[in-house]
């Protein structure tokens, strides 16, 4: 059976990416070349066990981090549906959108847009998310080939590091975005 060297290439891109480390420095700590590390990362060799292993251990992340490709799909939840929690003592209710995968970085934006002015993104670094809120008006989001559209209330996420869009369909449309980095 041959090894899914794609997959692992990938990984370890994203995983070296996520820990902000060079190459040279990942390479180092895990005992190998830095031509070795950059050949894997292009898809290219038949890295062993043990150097994998090794870099995992550089990497700080479990072996089998490197054979699972990252699976990060559109979701949407329309207003009034998700998980609820329910207030015992308040007229209080809270709806689970989203959980935030261990060291990632989150930042929050309010965005305001208009008809006519679309707002194509061009895919972020490996592994982004964006997470999406309409507060007001409609608008079409997600990926630039199958964007969603959402009403006031409404909740998308989407893998960032593909081609999205944010386009208003009416006037002064509202948005929380929040952008998510491993």
């Amino acid at each position: 059976m041959t090894q899914p060297i794609s997959v692992i290439a990938k990984s370890l891109t994203r995983e070296r990416q996520r820990t902000g480390l060079s190459l040279a420095e990942i390479a180092r700590r895990a005992g190998i070349a830095k031509s070795t590390l950059s050949q894997l990362e292009a898809g290219n060799g038949n890295p062993s066990i043990e150097t994998l292993w090794s870099l995992c251990v550089a990497l700080d992340i479990p072996f089998a981090r490197l054979l699972e490709p990252q699976a990060v799909k559109t979701q949407v939840i329309r207003r009034g549906e998700g998980t609820k929690v329910l207030a015992e003592h308040a007229n209080f209710e809270a709806i689970l959108l989203a959980t935030c995968p261990p060291g990632a970085r989150r930042d929050l934006y309010i965005l305001t847009a208009q008809p006519g002015a679309d707002r194509i993104s061009h895919p972020h670094p490996p592994g982004s998310v964006e997470h999406i809120i309409v507060t007001r008006g409609r608008a079409m989001v997600g990926l630039t080939e199958s964007p969603e559209e959402l009403n006031a209330g409404d909740y998308i996420c989407y893998p960032a590091d593909q081609a999205h869009i944010f386009k208003a369909l009416e006037p002064d449309t509202e948005a929380i975005m929040m952008a998510e980095q491993n």
